[in-house]
């Protein structure tokens, strides 16, 4: 968007000045609209429904390594926990997916257990269904409301 140039001291303002200023303020307000689909519902457990503008939203991207070259038995666990560089204003949404990094038979078989998600961290449990050597990791979606 051009700039509007600035009139000089004492020159009358005429019809095209004009234009230009009311041009530059409806290019303003198509940019800052408040269109619905610019907003975003997040359901939070403590508060319930919130609607906020998708440019308020905290969207975090993780990953975490949860076993690296080890042998699990059936039905092992291996906790994991996974702190948040800044703190949600209500415990947000998180999802988590577990990867085969090391593409074993022990990786694919795993079930992602989240236990608990705060303002500032999500803690759960990689369960194996089947034994052997196993790489595995987790990506982590986490989406809330900042402070």
């Amino acid at each position: 968007m051009s700039k509007i140039p600035l009139p000089e001291r004492g020159q009358p303002i005429d019809v095209q000045y004009m234009y230009q200023l009311a041009d530059a303020v409806n290019s303003i307000s198509d940019q800052v609209s408040s269109s619905t689909y610019k907003y975003a519902t997040v359901d939070t457990a403590s508060a319930g429904k919130q609607n906020v503008k998708t440019s308020e939203l905290r969207i975090i991207g993780g990953y975490l390594d949860v076993a690296i070259n080890t042998t699990v038995t059936v039905s092992q666990e291996i906790s994991f926990s996974y702190s948040f560089k800044s703190d949600y204003k209500y415990a947000p949404i998180v999802t988590a997916t577990p990867v085969n990094v090391g593409n074993t038979p022990s990786g694919i078989d795993v079930r992602v257990i989240i236990s608990s998600v705060t303002t500032s961290n999500v803690s759960g449990v990689v369960k194996f269904g089947t034994g052997g050597q196993a790489s595995v990791g987790i990506n982590l979606i986490i989406v809330g409301i900042p402070n």
